[in-house]
């Protein structure tokens, strides 16, 4: 018995240092990793938040491995890239150089390009053993690709529920499956998994998205588990949580006009920055804006029906049902030229 106790002690004390350490964060922002070098996988990279985790990652001398399925959209965000190694191995000026030329880097990093549909496992596979064979091991694994169907639940083709549950949650498993035993070997990489604050609560006309981004959430807070159970803290995990993000995915949603100046959709450019601060520092998880944490803790606290009242005072109730709509006028319109 007296064991147990002193045992609960100690436990008391390491979350109450957890919690010191936690704002520490907040006080003293920590010093960013180096990712110069090192192997990023990134899933959808041909555009949206993909894309500009590409940017951000060539910036910092990464060597990108771009995933996406569309072809074209990948090769221009890999020239773009490699637009930005042109850049950062460009001769500057600088004093004190010999001849006033500052020297360019030894390293040069690369790009590398390929055609991947996350939604098949077999894809992810064989795309997988290609870049172990023509890249490499890699370091750092960006699980971002996400579709939405853009459906009322009873309209929507069980083949884009489906696909909405393939891309957003089952190939993070994919993935991770393909990467993660060398990380484990090696007892080093990082796993980001870009999910949504509709991973955290939900609301009305995408169910299928919320199920995709719940259970990629349960994913990877599993998965972290996991890896701090085998000791391997070597292993890196990040949770990327933001509120609605401009990227035209949701375009037309709304909440109450009167609330929206406070609660504006975020900049991408905005989200991934706050998002790179949190993947290089470590940090487990990012929720963009803040306000999302209360949200996501009040939601845990309140009963149903007072989240139901908050939900309809905020415009959030139905704050998809614009954007739905659309998506239906815009498939009706596509429909009609087709049938001319």
């Amino acid at each position: 018995m007296i064991h147990i106790l002193g045992e609960f002690f100690v436990v008391i004390l390491k979350v109450l240092w957890a919690f010191v350490m936690a704002g520490l964060r907040w006080l003293i922002r920590p010093k960013e990793k180096s990712v110069a070098g090192q192997v990023c996988v990134i899933t959808g990279a041909g555009g949206g938040l993909g894309r500009l985790f590409a940017r951000e990652f060539a910036r910092r001398r990464a060597v990108l491995v771009l995933w996406d399925i569309n072809s074209q959209s990948n090769e221009e965000t890999a020239e773009m890239v490699r637009q930005i190694y042109r850049e950062l191995d460009s001769p500057r000026p600088k004093d004190g150089a010999v001849g006033g030329i500052e020297e360019v880097p030894a390293f040069q990093p690369q790009v590398y390009t390929y055609v991947c549909d996350v939604g098949k496992r077999e894809s992810v596979y064989s795309t997988a053993e290609r870049v172990r064979r023509e890249v490499g091991d890699i370091d750092l694994l960006i699980n971002n690709a996400g579709v939405v169907s853009g459906h009322h639940l009873l309209e929507c083709p069980d083949e884009l529920i489906e696909r909405t549950m393939m891309v957003n949650c089952h190939a993070h498993f994919w993935t991770t499956k393909a990467f993660l035993p060398k990380m484990l070997e090696m007892n080093h990489g990082h796993i980001v998994t870009v999910a949504s604050s509709l991973g955290l609560f939900s609301t009305a006309g995408v169910e299928d998205y919320c199920a995709s981004k719940f259970g990629a959430i349960g994913f990877h807070e599993s998965l972290s588990h996991e890896l701090k159970a085998a000791e391997k803290d070597g292993i890196k995990m990040t949770l990327v949580c933001p509120y609605l993000v401009d990227t035209g995915m949701f375009r037309g949603c709304r909440i109450r006009k009167e609330i929206e100046p406070f609660l504006p959709p975020l900049k991408p450019e905005y989200c991934v920055k706050q998002a790179m601060r949190a993947i290089l520092t470590d940090q487990p998880m990012i929720c963009t804006p803040r306000i999302v944490y209360m949200v996501n803790f009040m939601k845990s606290i309140l009963p149903f029906e007072a989240i139901v009242c908050m939900y309809r005072f905020l415009g959030a109730d139905k704050c998809m049902y614009p954007f739905l709509a659309q998506r239906k006028e815009a498939m009706n319109n596509n429909e009609a030229k087709n049938g001319i």
